[in-house]
């Protein structure tokens, strides 16, 4: 149907390892398109085709990698930053 973008905390990851292991399980979801990591700010931005995956995929595959964490798409009133970036 679409590209949608979520935002995914990356803050309980503190060594270089566990981001590559985040990355790896992202990027091994059938309809991710590309990850980006802003570790400055603890998020990571993922891009994937609302037809071939979904945010609980990309759940179960931060999960399967020690990290729990709370994806939701990028302007999802969900999102810490959705009053900075929608509500201006």
């Amino acid at each position: 149907m679409a590209i949608q973008t979520a935002q995914v905390s990356i803050e309980n990851i503190d060594d270089k390892a566990g981001l590559e292991d985040l990355m790896n399980a992202l990027k091994n979801i059938d309809g991710v398109k590309a990850v980006e990591l802003l570790p400055d700010s603890d998020i990571a931005h993922v891009r994937y085709e609302d037809t071939d995956t979904s945010i609980h995929a990309l759940t179960a595959a931060i999960s399967m990698v020690d990290y729990v964490t709370q994806p939701f798409p990028i302007d999802a009133p969900q999102n810490p930053d959705y009053e900075d970036r929608y509500k201006r």
